[in-house]
């Protein structure tokens, strides 16, 4: 859970991107496994925006 609470997060400072954590679920994937993917081109779709912006875990 944690892995994909860092990508939420990492996704929207970055990219100024909100996503639900369904919608997050390919990018911590890659965070978990970066071995499997280093070196190579990946694309990810990251969708789903259907949260409360005041419910994030991160917002203070």
């Amino acid at each position: 859970m944690m892995v994909l609470l860092e990508a939420m997060q990492l996704i929207w400072r970055y990219l100024k991107i909100v996503v639900e954590p369904s919608g997050a679920v390919p990018f911590a994937m890659l965070m978990a496994h970066r071995e499997r993917f280093a070196g190579r081109r990946v694309g990810l779709i990251l969708t789903g925006g259907n949260l409360d912006l005041d419910t994030l875990p991160w917002q203070t």
